[in-house]
């Protein structure tokens, strides 16, 4: 878990994570508050869920990225412990 909260500061993963949450991100903000947005009425709630509507496909870009980045380092490390 500490691993994976440095991965999701940490400068490796975050630029395709910014694009993912930035365009997800902007397509569930607009399903979900797009005619409150529009119309004037986003409350101090639903300025918080959108926000959030950009830090969950931000999360899970990184928990993408880091899981197979950590598949690709213990495949790596098996087949080297196999050669040796």
């Amino acid at each position: 878990m500490k691993d994976f909260l440095m991965a999701w500061t940490g400068p490796e993963f975050r630029p395709t994570a910014l694009r993912v949450a930035l365009v997800v991100g902007s397509v569930l903000f607009m399903v979900n508050h797009g005619n409150a947005a529009i119309n004037g009425k986003m409350s101090r709630d639903r300025w918080m869920a959108a926000c959030l509507t950009y830090l969950v496909p931000y999360t899970v870009s990184i928990h993408g990225q880091f899981s197979a980045h950590s598949k690709t380092l213990r495949s790596s490390s098996r087949r080297a412990g196999e050669a040796g």
